[in-house]
């Protein structure tokens, strides 16, 4: 009766720890949806009339760093499970697991590793700084590419996938305004031609 209860609160323990997951992958998710566009509206100027532009740079920082962190609780949570389903090396070292979770591992790490040249951008050059800092575009791919086979693998891809592609969507339309040439955008009035 005893070996019946504990293995019944373990299945609780990782059932909980499996929610906490959830969620925060979910949480990162749109946090990375809404940091690249911020990023994007930030960079171009189109959001300069709000404030000033220092405020709108700490709020990309912030909202940034929301994401990080909630897609570092996304992988630690999973080291949790008493199942030992996942070791470290599969969370944190990219391809030693699924190419699932290769994914999800290169978009964090493509992350902080531009999240770091935010803190060396002064010891570089800008566009040393600017390429490193483009890592993200990729990095956004990959993330969404693991949210896509995770829901998946998972079972809820019709349940949460229209939330993610209504995060998506906006987030792949300001990517692509990014980079097109500045004249195709003020032809078509998306932006003031300063001549």
């Amino acid at each position: 009766m005893v070996h019946i209860y504990l293995a019944a609160a373990d299945a609780g323990h990782d059932s909980g720890v499996l929610e906490v997951s959830t969620l925060s992958a979910r949480l990162a998710y749109a946090l990375m949806c809404l940091t690249l566009v911020w990023g994007v509206l930030t960079s171009t100027g189109w959001v300069n009339r709000i404030t000033g532009r220092e405020a709108l740079r700490n709020s990309h920082q912030i909202l940034a760093t929301l994401a990080m962190a909630f897609a570092a609780v996304h992988g630690t949570t999973l080291l949790m499970l008493d199942s030992g389903a996942f070791r470290f090396v599969d969370v944190f070292v990219p391809f030693t697991g699924t190419l699932r979770y290769a994914f999800g591992t290169l978009a964090l790490e493509g992350m902080l590793a531009a999240s770091i040249a935010v803190g060396l951008k002064r010891w570089m050059s800008y566009w040393r700084w600017a390429w490193i800092h483009r890592l993200t575009y990729p990095a956004f791919v990959l993330g969404v590419i693991h949210a896509f086979f995770g829901a998946l693998a998972s079972g809820t891809l019709s349940a949460v996938w229209l939330g993610g592609i209504t995060l998506l969507v906006p987030t792949v339309v300001v990517m692509c305004l990014r980079f097109m040439p500045a004249r195709a955008l003020s032809t078509a009035g998306l932006v003031e031609d300063r001549r």
